[in-house]
């Protein structure tokens, strides 16, 4: 039997919206954290992008899964005060309003951690709490064209190109979880929590780690490559006959022989051009266009098969059509179905990742309704009576939304 889940017991209060502090906030509440999300009235922003059934957001069903739905008027005081009273009772407290705005309303760290020294304070913004870009707007997209990832991806004669999925965000809110996790086990020997600074633009730079020390030595500035890994050959994308491409990486040298052997062209691999990993980097162009020209012999299956039956690194690109009929997929249940949230049936969505052999992340529901969970939270977290409720939805204060 599986033991409780690693963050069980810990409390978690989310203020962040959309994509980035949501996330950090689902991925504590998938390994059982108490998450309780404040929305404003309106609802959070997330729940107006992707895909929509009957007018409920999916992308919302996944990313507001496993935690508790409250809705706050953070405009106003008493919503405000609520925040306040809130984080004297949690762990954790996950923001990503623009840098400034928690001092404006009197609920800066300073101020929180006088009234519960050890909250960790998870600050999630574009460019940082300091520094003299903090106070502009940030989201993915120019930590992404800031962080430098912009400039690198896509092909060299075309305009930058952007991942289709918020990478960055995302990518934020694992590092903000991760941070967030730290700061509470340095909690366990000082007894304090601190602030946890994840800024997007940060997140983008992290990723161009391999460029950095070439520019500075080399005076080397990273440029687009289209669907090759610069420094690394072959790693690319190659055509086959029926109009398909394959991905393939046998960069290795033991792996790159393998390949020139399954292409009936051993001497590939004794070429001083391609014997060593720096020689094929070097003559990447005359290697792919050999590589191209042996690819485009075969059917995209016939070449999958034969490149894997021989381990050679290499896969046809999934579509999500292919990703809901694969049997890996399937078997390792990568997929999850968890019922119980605003769509009421079941909705297909990521299983927590990554999975731990003893206390794996868990799915228990998918993302509620606005403020579903209002008056449950605040009776049982601040004692609030029916009276002060009442007078709070009177006010507008809060929102109560159906379950």
């Amino acid at each position: 039997m599986n033991a409780k889940p690693p963050l069980s017991g810990y409390t978690v209060l989310e203020l962040g919206s959309t994509v980035a502090g949501p996330f950090c906030g689902r991925l504590l509440a998938d390994f059982g954290a108490e998450v309780i999300k404040v929305e404003p009235p309106e609802g959070d922003p997330v729940r107006a992008m992707g895909s929509h059934v009957d007018g409920k957001s999916l992308y919302a069903a996944s990313i507001l899964r496993n935690k508790k739905l409250i809705s706050l008027d953070l405009r106003q005081p008493e919503a405000r005060r609520i925040v306040a009273r809130l984080a004297e009772r949690v762990d954790v407290l996950v923001e990503n309003f623009r840098p400034g705005t928690l001092e404006k309303w009197g609920l800066g760290p300073d101020a929180l951690h006088e009234r519960n020294p050890g909250l960790v304070v998870v600050r999630i913004s574009g460019f940082g709490q300091s520094g003299p870009y903090r106070d502009r707007p940030g989201y993915g997209f120019l930590g992404d064209a800031v962080g430098g990832m912009l400039h690198i991806n896509g092909y060299p004669d075309r305009a930058p190109v952007r991942a289709a999925v918020p990478v960055t965000d995302m990518t934020t809110g694992i590092y903000a979880a991760f941070g967030a996790v730290m700061a509470l086990l340095a909690r366990q020997s000082s007894g304090r929590g601190q602030v946890v600074d994840a800024a997007l633009y940060e997140t983008a730079f992290s990723l161009m780690e391999s460029h950095v020390a070439p520019y500075e030595l080399l005076g080397r500035i990273a440029m687009r490559a289209g669907s090759r890994l610069p420094g690394s050959t072959p790693n690319n994308l190659y055509p086959t006959l029926d109009g398909h491409y394959i991905a393939m990486a046998a960069a290795s040298d033991s792996v790159f022989r393998r390949l020139a052997t399954v292409m009936g062209q051993e001497a590939l691999a004794s070429d001083e051009r391609f014997a060593t990993g720096l020689a094929r980097v070097t003559h990447q162009d005359a290697l792919d266009a050999i590589l191209a020209e042996w690819t485009r012999g075969f059917r995209l299956a016939e070449l999958e098969r034969l490149l894997q039956d021989n381990d050679v690194p290499a896969s046809r690109i999934f579509t999500m059509a292919d990703v809901f009929e694969d049997p890996h997929y399937a078997a390792r249940g990568t997929i999850v179905r968890p019922s119980g949230g605003e769509l009421q049936g079941p909705v297909a969505m990521p299983v927590p990742v990554p999975r731990l052999s003893g206390t794996p992340g868990e799915v228990r529901h998918s993302g509620g309704c606005l403020g579903q969970d209002t008056e449950e939270v605040l009776r049982e977290k601040l004692g609030l009576s029916e009276s002060e409720l009442a007078a709070l939805k009177e006010s507008r204060a809060i929102h109560v939304g159906a379950k």
